[in-house]
């Protein structure tokens, strides 16, 4: 009998996972599913985006004569306002009443008066404010035979000087909104396909295929086969969210930074492969330890509660402040960096030196995780029973 090289076990077994998994109903069921979440999410920000900058005013009375000026200041503060000439203010109030109207604006230019129905947007609040303020001040000028025109333009070029000891880039929510679904779709991708990992084990193991396989390749080629090519699958998922996900931002104006996105993805997927070879070694060694699918949970559930637990500190951390000292502590430990990271670097809060340090942190942790989990499932798998002991299964 010939026998097979390393690489070449190691491609049959990437092979036979590649060719399984891809063309089975829970990959397409759920990368659809995924993308309809995904490709709503994009829907629901631009619907936003679209609605919370765009009012519908009504004017009634001498209130009309502010139609103008009212568009001015509200086009300068970056909202669009339209106006409506209302006649009779009780129909005006009706139109507040069923939505048709966001405001009803009465009173002379100098006392304006809101009617709206349950509470009145902060920005349109301001924009009447500045309104009226400005025709106040226009009345007390001219009684003081100044010219409101040069007062105002001597006022509105004076600005505070801005002197920021960390610079917020003006695309910080964008990076921001980037970072979070980057962080938790690598979280997702991890958890489920390291789990695949650990259930595909067991199920080689409880029904004796695995005895057939190690004839004919050793337990660190098959281990490291079914590892690299479920991790293939996951990649795949993630290359088809990222490319539908990217374009249909881009076609709806969600992000405007199609590059700096393009960059957050491509270091999204560095950061997966090297994540996922992280955890997935390790599922599959602790799946190893069973012989049962029952029993899968209880040995990955301290694993699946560090990323949880570690997820969703992380996550807090990010959205509270990317750039801290406990966000920054937190993605450098290597279990949380491939999850961490990449947002980190999304928002643009992670220097160099914290990049390179974290890379090496995990490359050098998923060489002896790689080394360690090899181990225990070369020890464990072909041991059918009762659970075996993690101290057992090191020791061989």
């Amino acid at each position: 009998m010939r026998t097979l090289s390393g690489r070449r076990a190691v491609w049959l077994v990437l092979k036979r996972e590649l060719n399984t998994r891809l063309r089975t109903r829970s990959f397409v069921v759920g990368t659809a599913v995924l993308l309809v979440l995904l490709l709503g999410y994009v829907v629901f920000q631009t619907a936003l985006a679209g609605s919370s900058d765009r009012s519908t005013v009504g004017l009634t009375g001498q209130a009309i004569g502010i139609a103008r000026q009212l568009q001015t200041e509200a086009a300068l503060a970056g909202r669009e306002i339209t106006t409506v000439v209302v006649t009779d203010p009780a129909e005006g109030r009706q139109k507040v009443e069923s939505g048709d109207l966001d405001a009803l604006v009465s009173g002379s230019a100098a006392q304006l008066t809101a009617t709206y129905k349950s509470s009145l947007d902060d920005q349109l609040r301001r924009v009447l404010d500045q309104v009226a303020q400005q025709q106040v001040l226009d009345g007390v000028l001219s009684s003081a035979q100044l010219e409101p025109a040069e007062v105002m333009a001597r006022v509105n070029g004076t600005h505070v000087q801005d002197d920021a000891l960390e610079p917020q880039p003006a695309d910080h929510t964008q990076r921001l909104v980037v970072g979070l679904v980057v962080a938790f779709l690598l979280y997702m991708s991890i958890i489920t396909y390291g789990m695949m990992v650990a259930q595909g084990v067991v199920e080689e193991k409880s029904s004796r295929v695995v005895e057939i396989l190690l004839a004919s390749v050793r337990p660190w080629q098959l281990l490291l086969g079914k590892v690299i090519g479920l991790g293939l699958v996951g990649l795949t998922q993630l290359v088809i969210l990222a490319v539908v996900g990217l374009g249909a931002a881009t076609v709806t104006g969600v992000f405007t930074l199609s590059g700096f996105a393009t960059g957050a993805v491509l270091w999204g997927l560095l950061w997966y492969l090297l994540g996922f070879l992280l955890y997935a070694t390790i599922y599959g060694a602790l799946g190893s330890l069973v012989s049962r699918q029952e029993d899968t949970q209880s040995v990955v559930g301290p694993l699946n509660i560090i990323l949880v637990v570690g997820f969703i500190a992380g996550f807090n951390l990010l959205v509270q402040n990317p750039a801290g000292s406990a966000t920054k502590i937190v993605s450098l430990i290597p279990l949380l960096s491939p999850i961490l990271m990449p947002a980190r670097i999304s928002t643009g809060a992670a220097t160099g030196w914290e990049i390179g340090l974290s890379l090496t942190l995990t490359v050098a942790s998923v060489a002896l995780l790689t080394w360690l989990g090899g181990k225990i499932y070369g020890n464990s798998v072909l041991r059918i029973g009762s659970r075996i002991k993690l101290s057992e299964a090191l020791r061989g």
